[in-house]
């Protein structure tokens, strides 16, 4: 797997003749459509158009040629549940109270179902939940069977399609397509045949969700509403390796985000901003011409879709709670905040060992893999130790290092970014009401969603 990081970034330009109003508002003279394809689980770099030279995603690749990638977007919580909650109310995990894994917001939080229902929307979903309460997430459900009826209505509609795949087991697609010996891993991989075979039958079902956006992508092609429809893709979290999902390292909450919008958007562009899944809702909001509520934690990025800017958010953070996790350590609360170069991690209970299902034994064979091939092999033994055994502090030159490999917490060299860093991610912390390990603790241990 080649290309695995940034690629090479340029700024965007974006010829409209729609643009601006005050206060960075589109002039619309019809609100566009929306649909919102989320992948489960994939990591941001499984994919032809972020670099992958293995990963078969012609629909994803074709997607990004007619609209804009965006190379550094974010989730703050590497676990479906948080993620989804945050993406769908434009606040952050703790705030939202969605902060473990299968959890629900608080009662009365509001989602982009009431603003856009407001405005006249049509606001469906077709696909995995995983959230709640029921009241603050009113989608309306749409079977598959009736997509092409959906997006074919007269009204303005919001959809949802939340692909289960490429979530584990990895048993949908076609692994015949891959050659496991072909693969070049990334370094956060201990290289063996068991996680060559995980990575095919992976690999498989990301293609297989591939196909499920481009049967989408044509439906809305078919019904005549792709030129107003904004169209997006993203991939939800890192994939259920190491140093992935449930995790605050990049490759559990760098996410891979496209948007199109034929009206709107400069086919091809590319943009460097660093944005969050928070910062989507008010985006959406700005772009369909709807007012935005007060209170959300994201700030809407429309300058960057418009081409006026390549910048957005100076820091973006990280929350992990292994409380709501299938087979979690007791309390092993993470936390973090990355800057465009550097990226601070604090392990708030490393005294314990982390834990959870993966390493518990989740059915890939993989892990148990590294674990027997620890015992002799240098690098197989580093990974496995790293994962388990963690320092209170991890600091990390991403440019230089972008797989978080070599822990610079001790190197007087960044003492003073370090702080200064720490001073951040205190002070967002504070604002999120998030007291770190007692806010952990004020979590039941893994509960099943209802």
């Amino acid at each position: 797997m080649k290309s695995i990081g940034i690629l090479n970034l340029r700024h965007v330009a974006i010829i409209l003749g729609l643009f601006v109003l005050g206060a960075n508002r589109p002039c619309i003279a019809k609100q566009p459509n929306v649909v919102l394809v989320i992948a489960d689980d994939q990591s941001w770099f499984d994919a032809g158009c972020y670099g992958s030279q293995v990963v078969k995603t012609p629909n994803i690749d074709k997607l990004a040629r007619e609209g804009m990638r965006f190379d550094r977007a974010f989730t703050a919580t590497a676990m479906c549940a948080p993620t989804r909650q945050q993406l769908y109310t434009g606040l952050f995990p703790v705030r939202n109270g969605a902060f473990p894994n299968h959890s629900k917001v608080k009662p009365g939080t509001k989602s982009l179902v009431h603003y856009f229902q407001e405005a006249g929307y049509s606001v469906g979903l077709c696909g995995k939940k995983h959230f709640g309460p029921a009241e603050s997430f009113p989608f309306e459900t749409v079977p598959n069977k009736q997509l092409n009826e959906f997006v074919k209505q007269k009204s303005p509609f919001f959809l949802v399609y939340a692909s289960n795949s490429p979530h584990l087991p990895w048993t949908d697609g076609d692994p015949s397509a891959y050659n496991p010996k072909t693969f070049v891993l990334p370094p956060h991989l201990h290289d063996n045949r068991e996680t060559r075979a995980a990575l095919r039958n992976y690999y498989a079902e990301i293609t297989d969700f591939d196909r499920e956006l481009g049967e989408l992508d044509q439906l809305v092609e078919s019904a005549g509403k792709e030129s107003d429809t904004i169209f997006i893709y993203t991939s939800e979290q890192g994939a259920q390796f190491p140093f992935g999902k449930w995790t605050c390292y990049e490759v559990g909450l760098h996410v891979g985000l496209v948007i199109r919008w034929p009206e709107g958007i400069k086919a091809g562009s590319t943009s460097s901003a660093m944005v969050q899944y928070v910062d989507i809702l008010p985006t959406l909001l700005d772009l369909c011409g709807i007012n935005k509520p007060k209170g959300l934690d994201g700030n809407s990025f429309v300058e960057v879709v418009q081409g006026k800017t390549d910048d957005h958010n100076q820091y973006v953070f990280g929350v992990h709670t292994t409380r709501g996790i299938i087979l979690g350590t007791e309390s092993y609360p993470v936390r973090s905040v990355r800057s465009e170069r550097y990226k601070l991690i604090k392990n708030l209970n490393h005294e314990l060992e982390f834990q959870n299902v993966l390493t518990a034994g989740d059915g890939s064979s993989y892990w148990s893999s590294w674990v027997r091939d620890a015992a002799h092999d240098a690098n197989a033994a580093k990974l496995v130790g790293r994962y388990l055994k963690r320092p209170a502090i991890e600091f990390y030159d991403l440019d230089r290092d972008p797989f978080e490999l070599n822990n610079l917490a001790d190197n007087p060299t960044y003492r003073r970014e370090i702080r200064k860093m720490d001073g951040v991610l205190k002070s967002w912390m504070k604002q999120q009401g998030d007291l770190g390990h007692e806010t952990e603790m004020t979590v039941k241990p893994h509960r099943t969603m209802q």
